[in-house]
């Protein structure tokens, strides 16, 4: 079976309470010929490290990433050991991708907020560290370490991909980092515009712009999968952006403002707690999408696994490199795989390099 490259999946995708669910996914992604495994973080059951080792384990060719861990989380050598480890355990198959997080959440566990200067200072210490290279008297924006240090003999090639949204993040991901991944429910002229300030960022940066992996992450519901699971994968889903950035993702797509304030000033949502899409009924996520314009969940690829399909070319046309099926496990993808197959661009062909944060352009 010809391996899709171009297409990777969120392992676990939303909440988890079964982390074992990973390995099934891992082999079913595999055996699907998916080029890449992305795993995402919540500080529940869904621990980056061990989630990547356990993907490590059980597969042979599938691309694996976090998707995103953040760096203020770890010891900058816990990362670096961590990331050196599944860069051997996979022989080469392993990206470190990280996040800027949310600032109200590091307020609450009492750890700084992420800077892109921190950033930026963790990358150059990790690249140093992977290089074999000795950090000494370190004293700048990701904190103060006398001493660092893995094994001299280390000559380490780990891409680092950027998770990022804003535009100015963005630019910033281009200069610095081998791949970036986007956000899911980016429109159309979203996306376009967010590829354009990678390739910004990378060019002001001294850098090919098309050395940069750029993920476009697209929301997957087809009409195959039951009527209440849809409902919790795009309306649920939408909602507990919405919950958490809803005023950055309502600018960066050039949203109505004014409907996010009526979703926020509804009495239910309002008095909810939990997230959306972990706790809501069928009913309760039926009132959700009544509140939400549908143009905002049209933000995805929906209806038969050829329309589906479609969309995901989309995203190619539109500038992205690689496309995240989200929202769905490689089982319930498996339709929208098949009648991609079959509209594939041949050009696309055949990779050695199963790493996520590699250019294949």
């Amino acid at each position: 079976m010809q391996e899709l490259w171009e297409l990777g999946f969120y392992g676990l995708a939303g909440h988890s309470s079964s982390p074992r669910d990973l390995l099934a996914e891992v082999r079913d992604g595999e055996q699907a010929g998916l080029g890449a495994v992305f795993l995402s973080e919540r500080f529940s059951t869904k621990e980056a490290v061990t989630l990547s080792g356990a993907a490590g384990a059980v597969s042979e060719r599938l691309g694996i990433a976090t998707a995103a861990t953040n760096h203020n989380t770890r010891h900058p050598l816990v990362t670096a050991t961590f990331a050196t480890t599944m860069h051997r355990l996979t022989g080469g198959r392993f990206a470190l991708g990280l996040g800027r997080g949310f600032d109200r959440f590091f307020d609450a566990m009492g750890l700084p907020r992420i800077t892109s200067a921190q950033i930026a200072d963790t990358i150059g210490i990790l690249r140093a560290l992977w290089r074999g290279e000795a950090v000494k008297g370190h004293e700048g924006p990701a904190g103060k370490f006398p001493y660092l240090m893995q094994d001299p003999s280390f000559h380490e090639d780990i891409p680092i991909l950027l998770t990022a949204m804003g535009e100015k993040t963005l630019e910033f991901a281009g200069s610095v980092a081998d791949g970036v991944v986007l956000h899911t429910f980016f429109t159309d002229e979203a996306l376009a515009r967010s590829v354009a300030a990678v390739r910004r960022g990378a060019e002001r940066a001294g850098r090919d712009p098309h050395a940069v992996r750029v993920w476009s992450v697209l929301a997957v519901v087809g009409d195959h999968i039951p009527y209440d699971e849809r409902l919790k994968k795009l309306t649920g889903r939408l909602a507990t952006y919405l919950q958490g950035y809803g005023d950055l993702l309502v600018r960066l797509n050039d949203w109505d403002p004014d409907a996010l304030d009526r979703f926020r000033a509804d009495a239910f949502v309002g008095a909810f707690r939990g997230a959306f899409d972990s706790v809501a009924t069928a009913n309760e996520l039926e009132h959700v999408t009544a509140l939400l314009p549908d143009s905002w969940l049209e933000a995805s690829a929906t209806g038969s696994a050829a329309q589906c399909a479609d969309r995901i070319l989309d995203q190619f046309k539109l500038g992205a490199d690689g496309v995240i099926l989200h929202g769905a496990t490689p089982g319930e993808l498996a339709p929208v795989v098949e009648a991609y197959r079959s509209v594939r661009p041949s050009e696309f062909g055949t990779h050695t390099d199963l790493n996520p944060a590699r250019s294949h352009r």
